[in-house]
């Protein structure tokens, strides 16, 4: 639905711009035209509800009250400024598969269907990089099917605001119930960099595999340890870096090589031993290996709302390339 409200200021956008960069400007002091007026600009991740949830390019999402909107336009995307290698959505969405491999896949034209028993949704959703040669609802209906003979929900993993696609795909799920979850975003940086912040690397260990105590550091495979591993070693060239601790890890992290890409993930810091530089050491350590391999490159997916995390990225020199999140299937 587009509205005006009145004078000058128009509210140019609705719900079908979900997935698109825009601006608006919404009123601090509701109720009052004379109140202070605060502009946003970012990727619409969602409208639902009355309430618009806005991503910034910093990760910070901004919820927003419909009733408080007094402009609002679709606005061209924003210029790069990533230091590291150019790419579009879709290539990294395939480097970011490659790097956090199911152990199951399926094929429903250009959709790849992904379960590793539940371990994470990135392992366990379909990714739609193009057609699946049939209606959606055929396709949905098939999706669902390949999920349920697994035991596993259906879940699609969508990009947005690049390409336009992703959005209209986003827009159809979601006119057909399915809703969204764990939104996230894709951030990318020049390896080198990473390597150079001056850390002292030297306690930061390096295996092809994780242990008992790393995996424990970690703590998310409550699914099923074998799965986890699975999906953790998988990858063109893995490596799993661990800061010794006197009853476990101080600090771990995984980097998987594929090319000029360098992917990061399950970066974890003990409680007790925060904010000691630790995962900057770790950081640092994997990108000298990924480095030494022959990548440029590094990206990473962190979830929206992760504040701490997003403080180390941004320091880190990480810039976010696109925002995703999940659909899941509607409820019976």
């Amino acid at each position: 639905m587009e509205f005006t409200t009145g004078g000058q200021l128009e509210i140019r956008i609705s719900t079908a711009d979900v997935g698109k960069r825009v601006s608006v400007r919404r009123l601090t002091a509701p109720g009052s035209r004379e109140g202070r007026f605060t502009d946003t600009v970012g990727l619409l991740d969602s409208w639902e509800g009355g309430v618009l949830r806005i991503t910034r390019r910093t990760g910070e999402i901004v919820v927003i009250d419909e009733a408080t909107l007094v402009a609002g336009k679709v606005v061209p995307a924003a210029p790069a400024r990533r230091r590291g290698p150019a790419t579009s959505a879709r290539e990294l969405q395939e480097v970011a598969a490659r790097g956090w491999p199911a152990l199951e896949t399926g094929r429903l034209g250009d959709w790849t269907l992904r379960a590793s028993g539940g371990f994470t949704a990135r392992a366990n959703s379909a990714l739609p990089l193009g057609a699946t040669g049939m209606p959606l609802s055929a396709a949905l209906d098939r999706v669902r099917e390949w999920y349920h003979a697994r035991g596993l929900p259906a879940l699609v993993q969508v990009a947005t605001g690049d390409p336009d696609e992703d959005a209209r795909l986003d827009a159809a799920l979601a006119a057909r119930g399915w809703t969204d979850e764990r939104h996230a975003l894709i951030r990318t940086a020049a390896l080198a960099p990473l390597a150079d912040t001056g850390a002292d690397t030297g306690g930061v260990l390096l295996s092809r595999e994780p242990d008992e105590a790393w995996l424990r550091a970690y703590g998310r495979t409550s699914a099923s340890v074998a799965d986890a591993v699975g999906v953790l070693t998988g990858g063109p060239s893995v490596w799993f870096a661990t800061v010794p601790g006197e009853e476990g890890p101080a600090a771990i992290g995984r980097c998987v090589v594929d090319g000029r890409w360098a992917g990061f993930a399950a970066l974890t810091v003990a409680p007790d031993r925060r904010r000691r530089g630790l995962a900057t050491q770790v950081m640092a350590r994997l990108a000298e290996r990924a480095l030494d391999e022959g990548a440029s490159a590094a990206y990473l997916q962190v979830e929206t709302g992760n504040g701490g995390a997003a403080s180390l990225y941004d320091g880190l020199g990480f810039t976010t390339h696109h925002a995703y999140h999940y659909r899941r299937e509607p409820q019976p």
